[in-house]
């Protein structure tokens, strides 16, 4: 990702949430990507999280699924 200050980090997975920014206005979105994402990785029993070293610096998205030994 382009970087996130620690409100973002926040606020990013919440439904039409867009970080704003000159960068980030490049790309043309609804803001809906990120929390329709978190909403399936919880339905599977995950988790998902972002981690940044603030704007500009790059972000980096997480998530962990259980696994199922059948």
């Amino acid at each position: 990702g382009i970087g996130l200050n620690p409100l973002d980090l926040i606020r990013i997975f919440d439904s039409f949430e867009q970080v704003e920014n000159s960068a980030s206005r490049n790309f043309q979105g609804t803001g809906l990507g990120l929390s329709l994402t978190k909403k399936l990785v919880e339905l599977h029993g995950g988790q998902i999280w972002a981690q940044s070293e603030g704007e500009g610096k790059g972000a980096t998205f997480s998530f962990c699924i259980p696994s199922k030994i059948i």
